[in-house]
């Protein structure tokens, strides 16, 4: 039975949220391969080559991705992100501008009081949904906040927050890197970035925000508390990997031989009476 593209990228999301990444991969390329991809599977298969440490398959994808939809804001903030990761900072900086630029152009104008009221407004059904239980709804609300005002960095520092809580760190990475970016001295989004990157899977990307936040605030504990929760990871991971084997545990005994039986070494047979 032939299934739809549809179900597969559904099925893929399900992998990628459990992060089996290349889990996703396999059934994505399984669209990619009907030559019925849209957009969102081709954006989707980039973030999971991203994920298992392929960014030249992930720029590709990504690539596809805006080239179905070219206003796709995932996408461009997604590519930035890799291409960053990769060194190609002037690149990234143009995906960033170009991602700023759509979500301006997608954006119904409002007054700035106005659509900083009406931002607080979603916030704060945000908050209800949050106390209700409704982590999804709130994060929703959030997004519709900060479409209003993408330059209000305290609400974006919540959305942030709120999609660790719900275990979408990469999301998460994104909204604090756009923070620091624009607010570089907002160190609590910097440490908060760390942690998103720590969650992501980018151990080395979180050592490097967190030091530097400990070049500039040595007396947080908290940053303080994460470099040593790296160090103990490292530790163990050394110790694993420099077990010698009289540290291990001893084999179990081996089975005997087929025909062996008690104290008879070899399993020979028994001399015959004369």
């Amino acid at each position: 039975m032939d299934v739809s593209p549809e179900h597969l990228v559904e099925q893929a999301h399900e992998r990628f949220q459990l992060q089996d990444y290349y889990g996703a991969i396999h059934l994505l390329e399984e669209v990619v391969a009907t030559g019925r991809a849209f957009a969102d599977a081709h954006h989707l298969l980039g973030l999971s080559y991203c994920l298992v440490g392929q960014p030249e398959q992930a720029l590709t994808q990504l690539d596809r991705a805006l080239q179905l939809n070219p206003g796709y804001v995932e996408a461009l903030l997604h590519r930035a992100i890799v291409l960053n990761e990769l060194g190609r900072e002037d690149e990234a900086d143009v995906m960033f501008r170009r991602a700023a630029q759509v979500e301006g152009e997608a954006r119904q104008v409002f007054p700035a009081p106005v659509a900083a009221k009406l931002a607080n407004q979603h916030a704060r059904l945000g908050d209800a949904y949050v106390e209700s239980g409704g982590l999804n709804q709130a994060i929703h609300q959030y997004q519709e906040a900060l479409a209003l005002g993408p330059d209000f960095h305290d609400l974006r520092y919540k959305l942030g927050r709120l999609l660790i809580q719900a275990g979408r760190a990469l999301d998460a990475r994104e909204q604090f890197a756009l923070i620091v970016r624009s607010r570089p001295t907002y160190l609590d989004a910097a440490a908060m970035l760390g942690l998103a990157c720590y969650l992501a899977g980018d151990g080395l990307g979180a050592r490097a925000v967190w030091e530097d936040c400990r070049e500039r605030r040595p007396e947080d504990p908290r940053v303080e508390a994460y470099l040593a929760m790296l160090a103990r990871n490292d530790a163990a991971v050394v110790a694993r990997e420099t077990a010698t084997p009289a540290s291990r545990p001893p084999p179990p005994p081996s089975p005997p031989p087929p025909g062996a039986r008690g104290g008879e070494a070899g399993g020979g047979s028994r001399r015959k009476k004369s």
